[in-house]
């Protein structure tokens, strides 16, 4: 089994329909770039970030503030 390339991660727990693992702070791990920003884009947190970092450099390659807390109940 390889590393994956690109990890999802947040500053506060991670909820969305997408998650099998609601509250995790530490998300997915995949091998594909967009797949993981689109999964990332499509995902909230509370407050904080979301971020997709690439694995072997480090570098936060998409980044999406989470909800103010007037946009937490616009579902």
């Amino acid at each position: 089994m390889t590393a994956a390339d690109y990890r999802i991660e947040s500053t506060q727990p991670i909820a969305g329909r997408l998650w099998a693992d609601a509250g995790a702070q530490q998300g997915l791990a995949l091998n594909d770039r967009a797949l993981a920003v689109s999964l990332a884009a499509k995902t909230l947190v509370s407050s904080g970030e979301i971020r997709v970092v690439h694995v072997p450099t480090g570098e936060v390659v998409f980044r999406k503030p989470g909800a103010s807390p007037a946009q937490q109940g616009d579902d």
